[in-house]
């Protein structure tokens, strides 16, 4: 194991850790790709288990001894372990990092929209479609709910955060390596997901809906959850080229969910329970 001591937040030796936006990750080696940062030892863990290369290492000495940690640290191979106290530790993150370690990895090519579909004899598909949601954290929990309740496949227009970023991998529990996913341009999302054989479910507050329990959405053998934006909801364009317009019942006069709460009730209800 390739063990470094640092005893400061200015070693250039961790200097992506440290000065590197999430922008300046995801372009770090233009035009041939870029890095992402991965945080605590489940998400480390999954990535892993997801294919996903290791770069180096960051992990506080306090947890350096940890069982866990070691256990992890005996999969990443020789690349640089860069060991630092408490103090340099929350120094670098801004913050008290409960799990104690980082991980910079190679960041993946993007998978075509056709590679991350399921095959189509697969009898009964369901699929998530995130349209310009911009917080991380719903992000990351829409890819939770989606793990926990059967989704094939999440796919994001170019308006919408990317899931490896750092707080969105956190907040998923490292689920994004878990579930397929890829961009998609924000051109006629729904002709984009028919000719792929997907008949789409716009989650929307319009007048000519059904509702969440429509017999006839739990009968589609190939369905697309479509989510909007967390103020507007999905675009008007979006909405109008649905085949279905998605309303979840409610009571005590609210009118919508936010798209993470929005997002686990429809999985549950159209892909979780078969």
């Amino acid at each position: 194991m390739n063990i470094i001591d640092i005893t400061t937040v200015d070693d250039s030796s961790i200097s992506i850790y440290v000065s590197c936006s999430e922008p300046q990750l995801r372009h770090y080696r233009d035009p041939d790709g870029g890095i992402f940062i991965a945080e605590s030892c489940k998400v480390i863990g999954r990535a892993l288990d997801g294919g996903m290369k290791p770069e180096s290492i960051l992990v506080s000495s306090a947890v350096f001894e940890k069982e866990e940690v070691s256990a992890l640290l005996a999969r990443v191979g020789d690349v640089p372990v860069y060991r630092a106290p408490s103090d340099v530790m929350e120094k670098i993150t801004g913050y008290h990092l409960t799990g104690g370690i980082l991980c910079s990895m190679t960041r993946p090519e993007l998978p075509s929209l056709q590679s991350v579909l399921p095959d189509a004899s697969k009898e009964r598909s369901r699929i998530a479609v995130l349209e310009n949601i911009v917080n991380p954290t719903n992000v990351g929990a829409v890819f939770r709910s989606a793990a926990a309740f059967n989704v094939d496949a999440v796919i994001l227009t170019e308006g919408t955060c990317d899931p490896l970023e750092r707080r969105a991998m956190r907040v998923s529990m490292g689920t994004v390596f878990q579930i397929p996913w890829t961009f998609i341009g924000k051109e006629d999302v729904c002709g984009t997901l028919r000719a792929a054989g997907y008949k789409t479910a716009a989650m929307a507050l319009v007048e000519d809906h059904v509702t969440l329990e429509a017999p006839e959405l739990k009968t589609e053998p190939r369905l697309a959850i479509l989510i909007g934006n967390e103020g507007n909801g999905l675009t008007d364009e979006t909405i109008n080229s649905a085949d279905y317009k998605v309303i979840i019942p409610m009571s005590h006069e609210v009118d919508s969910l936010n798209a993470a709460a929005a997002s686990a009730v429809a999985f549950w209800e159209l892909a979780g329970r078969t």
